[in-house]
């Protein structure tokens, strides 16, 4: 690769589009028509469709610091993919818009564009538009995601029943002990830019939050199983505030165990390192786009065949409240913002 910076403004937009998706491969039979016209058409042969859109702003969803390129298009795809799983439904098509101010280099937005495909070529997704426009200042990304569920099939934050058991896929709290890391090693670098920056072999914690995946794997597990849960959504504000969405969609309580919540050995010492509390990071950390979604309690014996999922407490009732049982044996109540915040 070259050192010679390509400017935008040597190609023009159309130029640019022509050169950011000059080599999309069709991979959904649902893609009639994708890049070239003044809309894509899509055809999902008598399935229901769901459509999910995300937008991420340079300085408040991610910091171009410590955050490559490619992964940051990788992780804008996953993101969006995540919503349409949390539905039940499978991802087929995407559209990625972004501005950029003059800072970047048709490069710099190749490098972009490498991670979004490696994450459709990854999910069997199709980039079937977008656009592109200059900013002022920064990156600003907008994603949508399309899927098809078949009729009926996807599955709401709603309906939600007393007795059900919540479950949650993979392990919490990775991703907000990454950002904790690379937060420190920004603030050190800017203060003394000569050191090098320490990550302390924290690959799995700084890959969490840097290249999270989807839970394709936890969708087609249950389908396996004929399980249907009978809500779901997906983690990224943290454990804490979801589960109170659910609770306040489905208009229940909650029993949550603090000793059933998966955490990683790697999250659980550094979070030690730092002085935080694992659980906190869990509840409160958010960005993990694990699954979390209730089951009917005889379909108990099935879930637990997966080693990826853990059953983490039941739906309750309304005048139960939402409760957090400590290892300790103490009963707090559930707050959005987390375990510091807990009030007897």
């Amino acid at each position: 690769m070259s050192d010679e910076r390509t400017e935008i403004n040597s190609l023009g937009e159309f130029g640019l589009i022509e050169l950011l998706t000059k080599n999309i491969e069709i991979q959904q039979a649902s893609t009639i028509l994708g890049v070239g016209d003044d809309a894509a058409v899509i055809d999902h042969f008598g399935r229901q469709t769901v459509i999910s859109t995300d937008m991420l702003v340079e300085g408040i969803h991610f910091d171009l610091m410590y955050t490559p390129l490619k992964h940051l298009g990788y992780k804008s795809v996953i993101v969006n993919l995540s919503d349409i799983y949390a539905m039940n439904a499978t991802p087929t098509q995407i559209t990625v818009s972004i501005a950029f101010s003059n800072r970047f280099s048709v490069d710099a937005l190749n490098e972009f564009y490498e991670g979004v495909y490696a994450a459709c070529e990854k999910y069997g997704v199709d980039l079937i538009g977008g656009d592109t426009s200059s900013s002022q200042k920064g990156f600003i990304i907008s994603i949508t995601a399309i899927g098809e569920v078949a009729p009926d099939k996807f599955v709401k934050r709603s309906t939600a029943q007393k007795g059900d058991l919540l479950c949650v896929s993979g392990d919490l709290g990775a991703a907000f002990l990454g950002l904790t890391i690379l937060e420190r090693e920004k603030k050190i670098y800017l203060e003394s830019p000569q050191l090098q920056p320490d990550l302390e072999n924290q690959s799995y914690v700084i890959g969490r939050l840097l290249k999270p995946e989807a839970r394709r794997d936890i969708i087609t597990f249950l389908e396996e199983q004929d399980i249907h849960p009978t809500s779901m959504m997906d983690v990224s504000d943290g454990l804490s505030s979801e589960i109170l969405h659910i609770c306040k969609q489905s208009n229940l309580g909650v029993k949550l165990y603090e000793d059933k919540i998966p955490i990683a050995n790697e999250t659980k010492e550094l979070a030690l390192k730092f002085s935080l509390d694992p659980t906190a990071a869990a509840l409160s950390g958010g960005e993990d786009y694990e699954l979390l979604f209730t089951i009917k309690q005889e379909d108990h014996d099935k879930i637990v065949l997966s080693e990826q999922i853990s059953v983490i407490g039941y739906m309750d009732d309304i005048s139960e409240g939402a409760h957090i049982l400590t290892k300790g044996g103490n009963k707090f109540k559930l707050v959005s913002q987390g375990w510091n915040a807990f009030q007897q």
